[in-house]
Parts: structure tokens; sequence; C-alpha cells
């Protein structure tokens, strides 16, 4: 109840240092969404200070905006893509969907071993004899799914 009795006996003060603390807050804990409870709480002390309301009005307006901008902030960056010149970055696997290349190893009881480029792949696929050409059709992972091609 002590923080209750600040936000009461303060009021607008309250909500501005929360704010404050919510911002400095996100420069050690990192993740943005601090940063938005930070403005939520900074918008409801100004509102605190332009309108006489109570402690209840002030909770409801904190948590509202709070809600708001956190759901938007969120929604607007699911939503958002980032554009780049290369998309395979982090999915190596996936650049070579549709390659062919002549396995290395057996595939036997489902596992091979394929050279594409310079890199050594793990293969899953029917079991077929080394040497035959095989179509990279998927990948689970830093695995690749092959079929015969």
């Amino acid at each position: 109840m002590v923080l209750l009795d600040l936000f009461v006996t303060y009021g607008a003060w309250a909500w501005l240092i929360l704010g404050i603390a919510l911002l400095a807050l996100e420069l050690v804990v990192p993740g943005g969404y601090f940063l938005w409870l930070g403005c939520a709480g900074i918008v409801t002390g100004l509102v605190a200070f332009v309108l006489p309301i109570g402690w209840p009005w002030q909770v409801t307006i904190f948590g509202a905006l709070a809600l708001i901008i956190v759901i938007g902030w969120t929604a607007i960056s699911r939503r958002r893509r980032p554009h780049t010149d290369q998309p395979f970055l982090n999915r190596r696997a996936d650049r070579y969907l549709g390659h062919e290349g002549i396995i290395d190893e057996p595939i036997q009881d489902g596992a091979g071993r394929l050279v594409l480029d310079d890199t050594i792949w793990r293969i899953t696929g029917p079991d077929l004899a080394r040497g035959a050409r095989v179509r990279v059709v998927g990948s689970d992972g830093p695995v690749l799914r092959v079929e015969a091609a």
C-alpha cells in the first residue's frame, strides 16, 4: 500500500518519476517494452497535471495507454519485414532448395552425405547408392532432405 500512497500523495509527479524510471530501466534491460511503459507513465503524468483527476482514473489511463502502445508497437514490428540483399544469410540450408548433386556416401537407413559447394551436408531421403544424383527438396535444420533426381 506504500506505492499506492505515493501515487495518491504526489499524483502527477509520481507518474513522471515512474515513467523516467521505466525509461532508465529500458537502458539496462533492453527489449522495447519498458520504453513504451515509460512513455505511458509520462503521458499519464502530463494528463494528471492538466486535468484534476483522482488516482483510480490515473491508473486506468496508464493501463489503457500501456496496453494500446505495447500491442500497437508489437503489431507494427511483427508486420515489418527487414529488406536485405542476403535473404538466406542465417538460413544456409534454404539456399540449396532445388539444387542437384551427386551423393558421396550412400543413403542407408535414411541418412547419407552430400557435398554442395564447399560444405559437406548430412542428408535424409530414400536409400540410394553412392554416386546417385539427388535434388534438395527441403531441410530440417542442418540436415537436407533429398529425393532422387
